[in-house]
């Protein structure tokens, strides 16, 4: 498998290449040349199939060759060593709860994906160095720091807007220490983004072998279609057509499910759900994509306002909008619409959501409206806990402490503010 850039003007390289760049020299996202569809009779028998398995199925043609089977398979046990259920809300309408690993994040798969593939990588080259550098909304620094914790020759510096994440997210990327650093950065996501884009081309940095960890990098990105086949295992026997909702920021995680649609997954439709950052919402009503400086709100893992992999999503459909808007929706909610339902979730059905959940119930609730006889998925992305001081407030209860989140609440927080790209430069040289 070779990966081309998005930008048309660098040379194809391999799932490694693509893995340890992060970005393409030409400043775009890496992209597989070929998606060939998986055999029918893989989702005929797909619920006597155990995760593994399936991940391995899904995933190995974009590997190819370059990490053999048995350590692909060891790498994908170790991963998903942990539960995705599918709970049902109410009628016809479930959630993919993808909070259940170490950080209690989704993000926690593509991070230990990526972390397991660039140790195989580095086993060749034990003098080989790399400094992962990422910036978080929210939940991805969390998931990078514990995928990469302690993983040989490999330093990690992760760029998070100061007071722009959740007590608990930031406790899970400040307080773990040893190859984890935290830059704690004066702006927003779009910032710090912005940051990590400008270091990967700077020829200054080259001997620091700088990559991402964000989902701009393959193999952050790829992983995260697994969730799409396991809900599909357990939804097949219903026999009835599929629509998901992904809350969607930087719109990694939906991509992977359409790309999951591409292999043939037989999911009929697509929700983008988005708070006020709205710029999917207005390309999907004008045909004009013009990104907004991003807003604060409840959602905050969601606030971006430039979605990096959305260019991925165009490229999936050869930028046709007419294809593409027969799979996929995108509707934009606010934060008083966001606590509204999570208030009426939790009273009606006995269902505690956070608001990125929240946002995905809405996205899919609107969706069906015009499509009965179908059933439903939204994904819960992060554990309520992350975001207590919120659902505790607006749903007047008290939430358990789960035993991942309770090992860093009681850590010192250490960070180092800055403020521009020269800093973060100065601190990586």
């Amino acid at each position: 498998m070779h990966y081309k850039s998005l930008n048309q003007n660098a040379p194809a390289v391999s799932f490694e290449e693509a893995v340890t760049l992060g970005l393409a020299p030409d400043k775009g996202l890496y992209f597989p040349e070929e998606i060939n569809p998986l055999s029918q009779s893989f989702f005929e028998k797909i619920e006597t199939l155990n995760n593994v398995t399936i991940a391995f199925e899904a995933i190995k043609q974009f590997v190819g060759n370059e990490i053999p089977e048995q350590d692909l398979k060891q790498i994908l046990t170790e991963t998903l060593n942990f539960d995705f259920p599918l709970t049902v809300v109410e009628k016809g309408i479930f959630s993919l709860e993808l909070y259940h690993g170490p950080t209690m994040a989704f993000k926690d798969v593509g991070a230990r994906f990526m972390a397991r593939c660039l140790a195989y990588f580095n086993k060749k080259n034990p003098t080989q160095k790399n400094t992962i550098l990422v910036a978080t909304s929210g939940d991805t620094g969390g998931a990078v720091a514990s995928g990469f914790l302690g993983v040989k020759n490999v330093d990690v510096v992760i760029l998070y807007p100061s007071g722009k994440v959740s007590d608990i997210q930031e406790r899970q990327l400040t307080t773990l220490g040893q190859n984890i650093t935290a830059l704690e950065v004066d702006g927003v996501f779009d910032d710090c983004q912005d940051m990590v884009k400008k270091a990967f081309l700077d020829k200054d940095l080259a001997h620091k072998n700088l990559t991402s960890a964000n989902s701009i990098n393959v193999a952050r990105w790829l992983p995260q279609m697994f969730y799409f086949f396991f809900a599909y295992k357990e939804l097949k026997k219903y026999n009835l057509p599929i629509i998901v909702s992904v809350p969607s920021g930087n719109f990694g995680n939906i991509c992977a499910g359409i790309l999951a649609k591409k292999l043939g997954l037989p999911i009929e439709h697509f929700v983008a759900s988005t708070n006020e950052n709205d710029t999917v919402p207005r390309f999907m009503t004008t045909g004009t994509y013009s990104p907004k400086p991003s807003k604060a709100t409840l959602s905050n893992a969601m606030d971006v306002g430039n979605p990096s992999n959305f260019i991925r999503i165009q490229e999936l459909y050869q930028h046709n909008l007419t294809a593409f808007k027969n799979d996929f929706s995108s509707y934009q909610f606010s934060d008083e619409e966001t606590v509204s339902i999570m208030k009426k979730i939790y009273s009606e059905h006995n269902y505690i959501t956070e608001p990125h959940g929240a946002v995905g119930y809405l996205g899919l609730k609107k969706e069906l409206a015009n499509k009965s006889n179908h059933i439903g998925v939204f994904l819960e992305t992060a554990h309520p806990i992350k975001f207590s001081d919120n659902v505790e407030s607006f749903l007047e209860i008290k939430l358990p402490i789960p035993t991942q989140i309770e090992s860093v609440l009681n850590k010192e927080k250490k960070s180092v503010k800055i403020r521009s790209y020269i800093e973060l430069k100065d601190f990586l040289t």
